[in-house]
């Protein structure tokens, strides 16, 4: 029985893993569409959502699943419902590619014009944040998870220089109000993947160390 429920671990995160390569792929596609203005690109986003959200229901189930058929020891016990928060992370990483491919989308009625901010550069480092939490995941790796908590301040840092920069355009150039409010709120998508990442590196840190590090990323170490 304990190999059975070990192979339905191992099933479960195969699975989550799944769910990580789909919610990556839209995030890279939405920003694709914004650096090339590519609305076809956009319409890729949007046809993935309804795979990612169910993706997201199945996992949970599996996950419910094992909790209410087995008596995992405490390391699995934390294994699955960490689990279960970072596939909800995962799902709202899709979402957030859903909201840029919105903007993007939007931004089309207008021209395509130079902005003081570098939009591919913040979400390289948004993305590069999710792919190492998921690489801590992978490994069961703790130090790796902790890495990115350190990487969060970064990403808030350049989302805040976007707002700065983009709201004195907006006062300077009024006429560039809705690529500049657009360009905005995606940083601030943006800022949000990396929040996301931020939740799954703490909770392979929870699944890893028996820790909880939410609000006090230091006492992570």
């Amino acid at each position: 029985m304990r190999v059975k429920f070990h192979q339905n671990l191992d099933g479960l995160k195969e699975k989550l893993l799944v769910m990580a390569g789909m919610a990556e792929q839209a995030i890279q596609r939405s920003i694709e569409a914004y650096r090339t203005r590519d609305l076809s690109i956009c319409e890729l986003v949007f046809r993935a959502e309804p795979s990612i959200n169910r993706l997201e229901r199945e996992i949970d189930q599996m996950a419910l699943d094992l909790l209410a058929m087995e008596q995992p020891m405490a390391i699995d016990l934390r294994f699955i419902l960490s689990v279960i928060r970072i596939n909800a992370d995962l799902e709202r990483v899709g979402d957030q590619a859903v909201n840029i491919a919105i903007r993007v989308r939007e931004m089309g009625a207008f021209a395509n014009i130079e902005l003081p901010v570098d939009i591919p550069r913040l979400a390289s480092l948004a993305s590069a944040m999710v792919r190492k939490a998921l690489q801590a995941f992978i490994e069961a790796d703790a130090e790796l998870a902790q890495s990115v908590l350190m990487l969060d301040d970064q990403v808030d840092e350049m989302n805040d220089a976007a707002f700065y920069s983009l709201s004195n355009l907006i006062k300077e150039r009024p006429e560039l109000t809705p690529q500049s409010l657009n360009a905005l709120i995606i940083a601030r998508n943006l800022e949000r993947v990396g929040d996301h990442a931020t939740n799954i590196a703490e909770d392979v840190i929870f699944w890893v160390r028996g820790k909880d590090v939410r609000h006090n990323a230091t006492a992570a170490s």
